[in-house]
């Protein structure tokens, strides 16, 4: 029950975030916080990273709900008594769902977060972007590190 607490925590942390974005910034309108490293630029999004497939929402509404469900049948049944599966898996499921309230009563998701790396402007993003890296990070880490255990135990017992 604990994990549904961390991706409660990443959905409200990113709706507060974009409903004060939404109602103290203009789109477009940009503050710098480190100049020429990161600013708060209120910007919207009608498809998916980077723009793509835009206005394709009945698509984004599919699979956000698969992938939550997905997610939350993975939980109870496949990572039970694995916390750092359930962390990442958290991280994911609040992402998902904070991006699909957006488009549920946005029809836009509301970006915020502007980076600026060795020169580059990195496309415009939110916290519940920023809780889907982080849960494929630590989902990565954990299937390397469950991927290295099988192979020494398979080396002990061979």
């Amino acid at each position: 029950m604990g994990y549904y607490l961390i991706a409660l925590f990443v959905v409200v942390l990113d709706q507060i975030t974009k409903w004060l974005i939404v109602r103290h910034m203009e789109i477009g309108e940009s503050i710098p916080i480190l100049p020429n490293l990161f600013h708060i630029t209120s910007h919207r999004n009608r498809g998916a990273a980077w723009g793509i497939l835009e206005g394709q929402m009945w698509l984004f509404y599919i699979i956000t709900v698969i992938v939550v469900a997905g997610i939350i049948y993975y939980m109870q049944t496949q990572v039970k008594g694995k916390p750092f599966f359930q962390i990442s898996l958290a991280f994911i499921l609040g992402g998902a769902i904070g991006n699909f309230i957006d488009r549920l009563f946005r029809k836009e998701v509301v970006d915020f977060l502007d980076t600026y790396i060795f020169g580059y402007d990195f496309p415009i993003f939110n916290i519940a972007d920023s809780a889907l890296t982080i849960g494929v990070v630590l989902l990565m880490i954990q299937i390397f590190r469950e991927d290295r255990k099988e192979k020494v135990n398979a080396n002990e017992k061979g």
